[in-house]
């Protein structure tokens, strides 16, 4: 079933991401790390549906979405970052298979930190925080979503990482094994990965080799 709903405003929280705040529907639920297909109402763009995780709490009154442009072609994203207020979207159900199971570690790439968001906000809430740890990999500083929510939730749990910039304190490379097997004490917690395809393959297989057992690990099937 789909909704058309309302965007009520629209802030950008880094240079190419905005936080959307669109209307929530009657009776309309879904769980922290969940995602929708997402569609803008018009004849041009109503077949071009995508999916965009849900970063508001699953018991707020609205729906809020974070959303990277690509600016490589003028595609969906594009088009939603010059929506004005009063665009009306198609969103359908809930889906998706990232949701919480107990204390472990978050290992982001890029806008794959978005199911996060959810997640680790709703352990705020809960006071539940307590254990989880945010390793989140970006090119440069200017491209960390949420850096001060994620500091003030995590502190020192919260790991920033850049791959095209030397900024310290931000550690500089990539998210490779010797990182991870220097960071990490237990490989037997869970650990919830999200980002491009190819960034999650590599670090399901580092954790693997060492140790992570495969129904501990927790991402988008």
């Amino acid at each position: 079933m789909s909704h058309v709903v309302k965007l009520l405003m629209k802030e950008f929280v880094t240079h190419d991401t905005m936080r959307f705040i669109v209307e929530r529907p009657a009776g309309y639920r879904f769980d922290p790390g969940q995602a929708t297909k997402v569609a803008i109402h018009t004849e041009r763009w109503k077949d071009k549906k995508r999916p965009f995780t849900f970063t508001s709490l699953d018991d707020d009154g609205v729906l809020e979405f974070t959303i990277k442009r690509y600016p490589d072609h003028e595609g969906v994203t594009h088009a939603m970052h010059q929506l004005k207020s009063g665009a009306a979207w198609e969103i359908g159900a809930a889906w998706g298979t990232i949701t919480y199971k107990k204390p472990g570690v978050f290992i982001a790439g890029g806008a794959g930190v978005t199911p996060f968001i959810a997640i680790l906000r709703r352990l705020r809430e809960d006071g539940a925080l307590q254990g989880n740890r945010l390793i989140f990999s970006n090119k440069t500083a200017r491209d960390v979503i949420l850096e001060a929510e994620f500091r003030e939730m995590l502190g020192d749990a919260f790991l920033p990482t850049l791959t095209r910039e030397n900024a310290p304190p931000y550690r500089h490379g990539r998210i490779d094994e010797p990182f991870l097997r220097d960071t990490i004490e237990s490989f037997t917690q869970p650990f919830y990965l999200c980002g491009p395809r190819g960034f999650v393959k590599d670090i399901r297989a580092i954790l693997e080799r060492l140790g992570a057992q495969p129904d501990a690990l927790v991402l988008e099937e």
